[in-house]
């Protein structure tokens, strides 16, 4: 789950996993997906390679086949936003992982008009996070 990540970042790595078996169980109806914690440069790559965006984002999904796919998260993309809105590095990464899971259950606020902002908050909500992505962005 956590690739090159420094030790340095405060993550909260047994509630990481913790909060990833929530999500499985509670969002994803038990189906499987995998989460890579990795570094602005991992996430630049994959962004390039898959996107052709060549710069780090916070939070990339890759829809699967067999189980729900995957996503990737940077960890100093999480830093960066927790200190900007005032909460620990691993709530970020929740709030990521939250975010990027509905993505992978199809879902684009993009196009959606407004039901993955809806889905967002409520899920939000229920599992105790701030502000999601969607909400912190402008309208």
């Amino acid at each position: 789950m956590f690739q090159g990540v420094k030790r340095s970042i405060p993550l909260d790595r047994r509630r990481l996993r913790a909060f990833l078996t929530r999500l499985t169980a509670d969002v994803a109806d038990g189906r499987a997906f995998t989460v890579l914690v990795a570094n602005d440069s991992e996430l630049q790559r994959l962004n390039r390679e898959f996107l052709q965006h060549d710069y780090p984002t916070d939070v990339l999904s890759f829809p699967g086949e067999a189980e729900l796919g995957e996503m990737a998260i940077s960890a100093e993309r999480a830093v960066e936003q927790a200190a900007e809105h005032g909460h620990e590095v691993s709530t970020e990464i929740e709030i990521l992982m939250l975010h990027g899971l509905l993505h992978l259950l199809g879902h684009d606020h993009e196009t959606d008009r407004g039901k993955m902002r809806r889905l967002e908050t409520k899920w939000r909500q229920t599992l105790g996070l701030p502000a999601g992505l969607i909400e912190r962005t402008k309208k």
